[in-house]
């Protein structure tokens, strides 16, 4: 007895100085992206085959597909999954709709949004002002269509002479190849890829990016609800950390992540999701990111975000960017450089 006494506190007395091995308590985790699996979701699928979410006590109860950046704010809002992968200008509206439900966001991925309104070269769209009159087509959820308003407030165009068709996703750039459309709001490395597949060159295109016109603005963000954080810190901080070095290990091995994405999604084609998971990357690792390091936000860029989305959808009113983002939950930014 008295040996097993000896051993038992010497094993505590390790604990505690940090040299044994700490487990984290597991929390089951509802979980939904974004998008459909491709390659700007590939980072996710790589640290989950890797186990960078279960060393942190993560067990994905789901880990589903989302059919649009603000379809994901919904489906957290409704407790339907507790944490999402979503737009931030669309969690900015939805907290200003519901105060008191207010989501938040814990991690910033998309340090430059993607956003962009895509034309064939001889539609002859090549300014904000050519939209008007022409013929748009996107998904309901698209957080580029969903901002067309405030796009189109910030270059001084009449978004009502746009005339615009609900379309899903996988006939969007289609109907852009048939003429059926003029244009489509999409991201970037989503649209310009797909169209590559029907046979349409990158030189036949025109792309309007609205960060060129006026929209600095973030794009997606690791969210939740203030209850769920609440109620599990401990799993917060574990998701956000693996989560920053899932982007870490995509960043610095990319063939290793599109590998991961098509083990989960067979009918993937690697040379596609490669070119969207590079796209993607321009857009996440930042100049920006790279000098202070992966996941936080400025508060004065986030403020001018919460500015430019608040008049842009005419919102009831203007959230305060503490009930947007809570960096609390991030680790130090010793853990969350990017190596160059």
């Amino acid at each position: 007895m008295r040996g097993m006494l000896i051993a038992a506190i010497t094993l505590l007395a390790t604990a505690l100085a940090g040299t044994a091995p700490v487990h984290a308590q597991t929390s089951n985790v509802r979980f939904v992206l974004d998008f459909l699996l491709q390659g700007q979701q590939s980072a996710f699928v790589l640290g989950r085959e890797r186990d960078f979410y279960k060393a942190q006590g993560i067990n994905f109860t789901s880990f589903d597909p989302g059919r649009g950046g603000a379809d994901s704010i919904t489906k957290v809002a409704t407790g339907t999954y507790d944490i999402g992968f979503g737009d931030l200008s669309s969690m900015i509206e939805f907290n200003a709709k519901n105060p008191g439900s207010e989501l938040i966001a814990v991690l910033l991925i998309y340090e430059q949004a993607p956003l962009s309104l895509i034309s064939l070269k001889k539609s002859g769209i090549v300014k904000p002002a050519d939209l008007m009159g022409r013929r748009g087509g996107a998904p309901t959820v698209d957080a580029t269509y969903r901002l067309f308003d405030v796009f189109a407030r910030v270059n001084g165009i009449d978004p009502a002479r746009v005339r615009w068709t609900a379309v899903q996703p996988q006939v969007r750039e289609p109907m852009l190849v048939r003429g059926d459309i003029d244009f489509t709001a999409a991201w970037v490395m989503t649209a310009v890829p797909g169209l590559a597949g029907l046979g349409v060159k990158r030189d036949e295109l025109n792309v309007m990016m609205l960060l060129d016109h006026g929209l600095d603005l973030y794009a997606n963000v690791v969210f939740t609800s203030r209850a769920f954080a609440d109620r599990n810190p401990a799993a917060m901080r574990g998701f956000v950390k693996a989560t920053i070095q899932a982007w870490q290990a995509a960043a610095a091995n990319p063939d290793a992540a599109i590998a991961a994405l098509k083990r989960a999604e067979p009918l993937s084609d690697p040379a596609t999701e490669m070119i969207r998971l590079k796209a993607a990357l321009e857009f996440v690792i930042t100049p920006s990111v790279r000098k202070s390091g992966f996941g936080d936000v400025d508060p004065a860029r986030l403020r001018k975000h919460i500015d430019i989305v608040t008049d842009g959808f005419q919102l009831p009113r203007k959230v305060p960017s503490e009930l947007v983002f809570d960096s609390k939950y991030l680790p130090p930014i010793a853990e969350r450089k990017i190596a160059n």
